[in-house]
């Protein structure tokens, strides 16, 4: 191949990456790609805490709203371990309540 031939293919890699990277920024800028509710509003479900316990499995803690549900995440699959436990930030408002009944302690 000529010298020509070497100057074009890399004038047009470098257009091509160009228009690439032109549209990637458009899209970025004005929010047109990411799913149909990306960007709008609060996000009602979040991992809380995750924590590996062999190197095939983690247990994962997700709140969505004011609820937390504990999930074991491995390969064989997923498994709800424990559902609808009260979020921290819930549990203590309700405590903080006037008049809420003191909790009994388990000694």
């Amino acid at each position: 191949m000529e010298s020509d031939a070497y100057i074009r293919l890399i004038l047009a890699l470098v257009f091509v990456l160009s228009l690439i990277g032109l549209l990637t920024w458009i899209v970025r800028r004005f929010r047109l790609g990411g799913g149909a509710l990306a960007g709008r509003g609060a996000r009602r479900v979040r991992i809380v805490e995750a924590t590996t316990l062999d190197t095939r499995r983690r247990l994962v803690l997700v709140r969505r709203d004011d609820t937390e549900h504990l999930l074991l995440v491995g390969p064989a699959g997923d498994l709800v371990i424990e559902t609808g436990i009260a979020a921290p930030d819930a549990f203590a408002a309700h405590l903080d309540r006037p008049g809420s009944p003191p909790e009994p302690r388990s000694d």
